[in-house]
């Protein structure tokens, strides 16, 4: 199971501020049948439930500040140093993603409302909580629930996780020979994020430069999750379909070939989902045996039951 760290009151623990929740299904039901959760609510350690409500201040000097609703009272300190407490429970859980309440002033991701000392709005920015998270964890699968309604930031994130988790469960015993292997598992997928950055990743392992392993595994593994952590493109899964379909070529007759191509132009067209072609490219690379592509990560980056893939809009 994937730890996976997120926001208390989406799992349905009645933690906010009036005493309530507000249970993410896909979260809890979807998700949660290959992760375990570590729970996180620095304001309810803080100030219990319920409890006043909080808002974000930017000040003259433009340090953003906690403020009470109800009293005014300044509560920064206090958050903060529950917020970095919770930081530290959720570090050392070994978790592989996290998951954050959006719009919440402690963590919200750019979603979270600022105020003037007068009262009018002053935009977005991260919570509290968010913002220790964004600067400790780098290239790291997080995301807030309002943004996973989107089939394709859904997607991608899942994405994301999996193959964080892969790597991490890889480096326990990790060997040249064996990252040569992983990142032959991975081209298709990593291609589908950014072509340049999938072969600079190839450089690495190719080792010309005779560096340690060590050494290697390191630039790899900076590279390869800062790679992971991109967006997808319809024009960039386009070229791995067209990619992947040359590989199974030489097996298919005219008709065949039309036809698997005519699904990669629906699936661009966005008439039918991205799992169309895929299964066509899986079903041929089962016949003729192709381990080569059976073996890519981009066919199965995590479990087919989610089905991300069967929504039109998890491209864009």
């Amino acid at each position: 199971m994937i730890k996976v760290a997120v926001s208390a009151c989406l799992l349905g623990d009645k933690v906010r501020f009036d005493k309530g929740h507000k249970r993410d299904s896909f979260v809890v039901e979807e998700l949660g049948k290959y992760a375990e959760f570590v729970s996180f609510c620095p304001e309810n350690i803080a100030f219990s439930s319920p409890r006043p409500s909080i808002r974000m201040v930017r000040t003259e000097d433009n340090s953003l500040r906690i403020i009470s609703n109800k009293t005014a009272e300044d509560l920064t300190q206090v958050l903060d140093e529950h917020a970095r407490a919770e930081l530290q429970k959720i570090k050392s859980q070994n978790i592989r993603g996290l998951i954050l309440k959006s719009k919440s002033p402690t963590c919200g991701l750019m979603s979270s409302k600022v105020y003037l000392e007068n009262g009018f709005a002053d935009g977005k920015d991260d919570g509290v909580f968010a913002s220790m998270c964004r600067a400790e964890f780098g290239y790291f699968p997080m995301e807030e629930e309002g943004r996973l309604c989107d089939a394709w930031l859904r997607e991608n994130f899942v994405m994301q996780l999996f193959a964080y988790d892969d790597f991490e469960e890889f480096k326990e015993d990790a060997k040249m020979g064996k990252l040569v292997e992983f990142h032959k598992s991975y081209k298709f997928l990593l291609q589908s994020k950014d072509e340049k950055t999938y072969r600079e990743l190839g450089q690495i392992v190719g080792n010309h430069e005779q560096k340690s392993f060590d050494e290697i595994l390191l630039e790899y593994e900076a590279l390869f999750k800062m790679a992971i952590s991109q967006k997808s493109s319809v024009s960039k899964t386009r070229n791995v379909l067209e990619h992947m379909s040359g590989f199974i070529k030489n097996f298919l007759d005219s008709s065949e070939k039309q036809m698997l191509h005519a699904q990669i132009d629906d699936y661009v067209a966005k008439i039918v989902p991205l799992v169309v072609p895929l299964s066509t490219l899986r079903l041929y690379a089962t016949k003729y045996k192709v381990s080569y592509l059976l073996e890519q990560k981009f066919l199965d980056p995590y479990p087919k039951e989610l089905a991300l893939r069967s929504e039109i809009k998890s491209t864009k």
